[in-house]
Protein backbone atom coordinates (compact mmCIF):
# COMPACT_ATOMS: atom_id res chain seq x y z
CA UNK A 1 0.00 0.00 0.00
CA UNK A 2 2.92 2.27 -0.55
CA UNK A 3 2.17 3.89 -3.23
CA UNK A 4 -1.68 4.47 -2.61
CA UNK A 5 -2.31 8.25 -0.92
CA UNK A 6 -5.05 8.42 1.15
CA UNK A 7 -6.38 12.20 2.56
CA UNK A 8 -7.80 13.19 6.16
CA UNK A 9 -11.88 13.52 4.91
CA UNK A 10 -12.00 16.37 7.93
CA UNK A 11 -9.64 18.55 6.61
CA UNK A 12 -7.96 17.10 3.60
CA UNK A 13 -4.29 16.73 4.49
CA UNK A 14 -2.41 13.65 3.88
CA UNK A 15 -2.74 10.52 6.18
CA UNK A 16 -0.09 8.63 7.69
CA UNK A 17 -0.22 4.88 8.82
CA UNK A 18 0.87 4.85 12.50
CA UNK A 19 0.43 1.49 14.11
CA UNK A 20 -3.19 0.67 14.01
CA UNK A 21 -4.34 4.42 12.72
CA UNK A 22 -4.21 6.87 10.10
CA UNK A 23 -3.35 10.01 11.17
CA UNK A 24 -3.14 13.59 9.91
CA UNK A 25 -1.00 16.85 10.62
CA UNK A 26 -3.71 18.56 12.19
CA UNK A 27 -4.43 15.33 14.67
CA UNK A 28 -7.32 14.18 13.04
CA UNK A 29 -7.04 9.99 13.76
CA UNK A 30 -9.06 7.12 11.71
CA UNK A 31 -8.61 3.60 13.08
CA UNK A 32 -7.85 0.61 11.15
CA UNK A 33 -11.36 -2.02 12.20
CA UNK A 34 -10.09 -5.27 13.63
CA UNK A 35 -10.98 -7.08 10.12
CA UNK A 36 -8.72 -4.35 8.10
CA UNK A 37 -11.01 -1.72 6.69
CA UNK A 38 -10.49 1.79 7.50
CA UNK A 39 -13.82 4.08 7.75
CA UNK A 40 -13.15 7.43 6.13
CA UNK A 41 -16.97 8.49 5.83
CA UNK A 42 -17.95 11.52 7.82
CA UNK A 43 -20.97 11.95 9.85
CA UNK A 44 -21.78 14.52 7.54
CA UNK A 45 -21.29 12.96 4.50
CA UNK A 46 -23.54 10.33 5.55
CA UNK A 47 -27.59 10.26 3.84
CA UNK A 48 -28.43 7.75 6.46
CA UNK A 49 -27.68 5.38 9.51
CA UNK A 50 -26.49 2.83 7.52
CA UNK A 51 -25.71 4.27 3.61
CA UNK A 52 -25.33 1.25 1.12
CA UNK A 53 -25.86 -2.13 0.58
CA UNK A 54 -26.83 -4.44 3.59
CA UNK A 55 -25.05 -7.11 4.95
CA UNK A 56 -27.64 -9.88 3.38
CA UNK A 57 -27.62 -7.99 -0.13
CA UNK A 58 -23.64 -8.35 0.11
CA UNK A 59 -23.97 -11.61 0.96
CA UNK A 60 -26.83 -12.37 -2.32
CA UNK A 61 -23.73 -10.51 -4.01
CA UNK A 62 -21.00 -12.90 -3.04
CA UNK A 63 -22.87 -16.14 -3.53
CA UNK A 64 -23.47 -15.04 -7.45
CA UNK A 65 -20.79 -13.27 -8.50
CA UNK A 66 -18.64 -16.23 -6.97
CA UNK A 67 -20.46 -18.42 -9.01
CA UNK A 68 -18.65 -16.98 -12.11
CA UNK A 69 -21.69 -15.71 -14.59
CA UNK A 70 -20.25 -12.08 -15.04
CA UNK A 71 -16.27 -13.48 -15.51
CA UNK A 72 -16.81 -11.79 -18.68
CA UNK A 73 -16.89 -8.38 -17.55
CA UNK A 74 -14.52 -9.13 -14.97
CA UNK A 75 -11.88 -10.25 -17.50
CA UNK A 76 -13.42 -7.29 -19.64
CA UNK A 77 -12.44 -4.66 -17.28
CA UNK A 78 -8.62 -6.27 -16.48
CA UNK A 79 -8.24 -6.52 -19.94
CA UNK A 80 -9.31 -2.62 -21.00
CA UNK A 81 -6.84 -1.74 -18.22
CA UNK A 82 -3.98 -3.54 -19.70
CA UNK A 83 -4.82 -1.95 -23.25
CA UNK A 84 -5.29 1.04 -22.27
CA UNK A 85 -3.49 1.83 -19.21
CA UNK A 86 0.18 3.36 -19.04
CA UNK A 87 1.41 1.70 -16.62
CA UNK A 88 2.55 -1.93 -16.60
CA UNK A 89 1.53 -2.67 -12.40
CA UNK A 90 -1.25 0.15 -11.59
CA UNK A 91 -2.74 1.72 -8.89
CA UNK A 92 -6.17 1.31 -9.32
CA UNK A 93 -9.02 2.59 -7.03
CA UNK A 94 -12.39 0.46 -7.33
CA UNK A 95 -15.04 2.67 -6.31
CA UNK A 96 -18.54 0.77 -5.35
CA UNK A 97 -16.33 -1.93 -4.91
CA UNK A 98 -18.85 -3.84 -2.51
CA UNK A 99 -17.93 -7.13 -1.46
CA UNK A 100 -14.53 -7.15 -3.28
CA UNK A 101 -14.93 -9.51 -6.08
CA UNK A 102 -14.07 -7.39 -8.58
CA UNK A 103 -11.45 -5.73 -6.78
CA UNK A 104 -9.34 -8.55 -5.72
CA UNK A 105 -9.87 -9.80 -9.62
CA UNK A 106 -8.02 -6.57 -10.94
CA UNK A 107 -5.19 -7.09 -8.04
CA UNK A 108 -4.47 -10.11 -9.09
CA UNK A 109 -5.01 -10.33 -12.75
CA UNK A 110 -3.02 -7.06 -13.32
CA UNK A 111 -0.06 -7.69 -10.16
CA UNK A 112 -2.05 -3.68 -8.88
CA UNK A 113 -2.12 -2.02 -6.02
CA UNK A 114 -5.86 -1.56 -5.28
CA UNK A 115 -7.78 0.16 -3.19
CA UNK A 116 -11.46 -0.77 -2.67
CA UNK A 117 -14.21 2.05 -1.64
CA UNK A 118 -17.59 1.67 -0.89
CA UNK A 119 -20.21 3.69 0.74
CA UNK A 120 -20.98 0.55 3.51
CA UNK A 121 -19.16 -0.21 6.26
CA UNK A 122 -20.47 -3.88 5.92
CA UNK A 123 -19.38 -3.96 2.45
CA UNK A 124 -15.27 -3.02 3.45
CA UNK A 125 -15.78 -5.83 6.35
CA UNK A 126 -16.88 -8.61 4.19
CA UNK A 127 -14.18 -7.41 1.30
CA UNK A 128 -11.07 -8.05 3.97
CA UNK A 129 -12.34 -11.81 4.20
CA UNK A 130 -11.29 -11.64 0.06
CA UNK A 131 -8.04 -9.92 0.16
CA UNK A 132 -6.48 -8.51 3.18
CA UNK A 133 -3.69 -6.75 1.15
CA UNK A 134 -6.06 -4.27 -0.43
CA UNK A 135 -6.88 -1.01 1.21
CA UNK A 136 -10.50 -1.31 1.69
CA UNK A 137 -11.96 2.33 2.86
CA UNK A 138 -15.67 3.11 3.87
CA UNK A 139 -16.35 6.74 2.10
CA UNK A 140 -18.30 8.00 -0.84
CA UNK A 141 -17.70 8.30 -4.74
CA UNK A 142 -18.64 12.04 -4.23
CA UNK A 143 -15.99 12.68 -1.64
CA UNK A 144 -12.63 10.26 -2.30
CA UNK A 145 -9.92 10.34 0.83
CA UNK A 146 -7.26 9.72 -2.26
CA UNK A 147 -4.86 12.54 -3.08
CA UNK A 148 -5.02 14.66 -6.34
CA UNK A 149 -3.04 13.10 -9.53
CA UNK A 150 -2.24 9.94 -7.56
CA UNK A 151 -4.23 7.08 -9.40
CA UNK A 152 -3.59 5.58 -12.44
CA UNK A 153 -6.77 3.92 -13.38
CA UNK A 154 -10.12 3.61 -11.33
CA UNK A 155 -13.06 1.52 -12.32
CA UNK A 156 -16.49 1.75 -11.71
CA UNK A 157 -18.53 -1.55 -12.39
CA UNK A 158 -21.92 -0.63 -12.14
CA UNK A 159 -21.51 2.16 -9.97
CA UNK A 160 -21.94 5.97 -9.65
CA UNK A 161 -20.04 7.99 -11.73
CA UNK A 162 -18.69 10.90 -10.54
CA UNK A 163 -16.66 13.02 -12.68
CA UNK A 164 -14.80 15.21 -10.93
CA UNK A 165 -13.85 13.32 -8.57
CA UNK A 166 -12.26 10.68 -10.69
CA UNK A 167 -10.65 13.67 -12.41
CA UNK A 168 -9.23 14.67 -9.31
CA UNK A 169 -7.35 11.78 -8.24
CA UNK A 170 -6.15 10.83 -11.96
CA UNK A 171 -2.69 11.56 -12.99
CA UNK A 172 -2.56 12.93 -16.20
CA UNK A 173 -3.15 9.99 -18.90
CA UNK A 174 -4.92 8.15 -16.01
CA UNK A 175 -8.00 6.36 -17.17
CA UNK A 176 -11.76 5.63 -16.04
CA UNK A 177 -13.12 1.90 -16.91
CA UNK A 178 -17.16 2.42 -16.01
CA UNK A 179 -19.33 -0.58 -16.81
CA UNK A 180 -23.23 0.18 -16.71
CA UNK A 181 -25.96 -1.60 -17.63
CA UNK A 182 -27.34 -1.59 -21.21
CA UNK A 183 -30.79 -1.59 -22.46
CA UNK A 184 -31.74 -5.37 -22.59
CA UNK A 185 -30.25 -5.97 -19.54
CA UNK A 186 -32.03 -8.65 -17.65
CA UNK A 187 -34.88 -8.31 -19.49
CA UNK A 188 -36.18 -11.73 -18.78
CA UNK A 189 -35.99 -10.82 -15.06
CA UNK A 190 -37.93 -7.47 -15.58
CA UNK A 191 -40.74 -9.64 -17.65
CA UNK A 192 -40.90 -12.20 -14.80
CA UNK A 193 -41.48 -9.83 -12.00
CA UNK A 194 -43.09 -6.86 -13.81
CA UNK A 195 -46.65 -6.99 -15.35
CA UNK A 196 -45.45 -4.39 -17.75
CA UNK A 197 -41.96 -3.88 -18.89
CA UNK A 198 -41.10 -0.68 -21.28
CA UNK A 199 -38.32 -0.47 -23.81
CA UNK A 200 -34.95 1.52 -22.76
CA UNK A 201 -32.64 3.01 -24.53
CA UNK A 202 -29.68 3.32 -22.19
CA UNK A 203 -26.51 5.52 -22.47
CA UNK A 204 -23.79 5.92 -19.70
CA UNK A 205 -23.71 9.62 -18.38
CA UNK A 206 -21.54 12.45 -19.68
CA UNK A 207 -18.03 12.69 -18.70
CA UNK A 208 -16.89 16.02 -19.36
CA UNK A 209 -14.12 18.13 -20.90
CA UNK A 210 -11.72 16.64 -18.35
CA UNK A 211 -11.95 13.37 -20.32
CA UNK A 212 -11.76 12.16 -24.25
CA UNK A 213 -13.61 8.83 -24.70
CA UNK A 214 -11.02 5.85 -26.24
CA UNK A 215 -13.21 3.46 -26.52
CA UNK A 216 -17.15 2.25 -25.98
CA UNK A 217 -18.42 -0.72 -26.71
CA UNK A 218 -22.01 -2.77 -26.19
CA UNK A 219 -21.88 -6.34 -25.07
CA UNK A 220 -24.38 -9.47 -24.65
CA UNK A 221 -24.07 -12.34 -23.20
CA UNK A 222 -26.73 -15.11 -21.72
CA UNK A 223 -26.30 -16.92 -18.45
CA UNK A 224 -28.43 -20.15 -17.34
CA UNK A 225 -29.68 -19.23 -13.37
CA UNK A 226 -30.76 -21.30 -11.25
CA UNK A 227 -33.86 -20.47 -8.72
CA UNK A 228 -31.25 -19.42 -5.76
CA UNK A 229 -29.02 -17.69 -8.60
CA UNK A 230 -31.45 -15.79 -9.50
CA UNK A 231 -33.09 -13.98 -6.27
CA UNK A 232 -29.68 -13.77 -5.65
CA UNK A 233 -28.83 -11.81 -8.56
CA UNK A 234 -32.87 -9.69 -7.96
CA UNK A 235 -31.09 -8.79 -4.46
CA UNK A 236 -28.34 -7.31 -6.21
CA UNK A 237 -30.76 -5.23 -8.11
CA UNK A 238 -32.24 -2.07 -7.96
CA UNK A 239 -35.89 -4.03 -8.63
CA UNK A 240 -35.68 -5.59 -5.45
CA UNK A 241 -36.68 -2.14 -3.71
CA UNK A 242 -39.31 -1.90 -6.48
CA UNK A 243 -41.20 -4.75 -6.41
CA UNK A 244 -44.11 -6.13 -3.89
CA UNK A 245 -44.68 -9.22 -2.18
CA UNK A 246 -46.96 -10.91 -5.21
CA UNK A 247 -43.79 -9.86 -8.03
CA UNK A 248 -41.40 -11.44 -5.09
CA UNK A 249 -43.09 -14.82 -4.95
CA UNK A 250 -42.78 -15.33 -8.63
CA UNK A 251 -39.02 -15.38 -8.40
CA UNK A 252 -39.43 -17.59 -5.23
CA UNK A 253 -41.31 -20.22 -7.37
CA UNK A 254 -39.49 -20.53 -10.49
CA UNK A 255 -36.89 -23.32 -10.94
CA UNK A 256 -34.30 -21.81 -13.35
CA UNK A 257 -34.06 -18.72 -16.24
CA UNK A 258 -32.06 -18.31 -18.72
CA UNK A 259 -31.65 -14.54 -18.88
CA UNK A 260 -29.61 -11.65 -21.11
CA UNK A 261 -26.41 -9.93 -19.41
CA UNK A 262 -26.13 -6.29 -21.50
CA UNK A 263 -23.51 -4.23 -20.49
CA UNK A 264 -21.58 -1.13 -21.82
CA UNK A 265 -18.06 -0.86 -21.65
CA UNK A 266 -16.51 2.70 -21.89
CA UNK A 267 -12.57 3.85 -21.28
CA UNK A 268 -11.90 7.39 -20.41
CA UNK A 269 -8.49 9.07 -20.46
CA UNK A 270 -7.82 11.99 -18.26
CA UNK A 271 -6.79 15.18 -20.70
Amino acid sequence: MNRIKLICPVCGEGLMKKEKSFVCPKGHSFDIARQGYVNLLPVQNKHSLSPGDTRDMLGARRRFLDSGHYTLICNDVSEKIRSFCKEKSPVIADIGSGEGYYTAHLKNSLNAECIGIDIAKEASKMSCQRDRDILWIVATASHLPVADSSIDAVTAVFSLYVNNEYARVLKSGGIVVEVTAGSRHLTELKQLIYDEVFEQHKQPSPFGDEFELIIQEDKSFNAALSGQELKDLLMMTPHIHRINREQSERINNISGLDITVNYIIRVMRKL
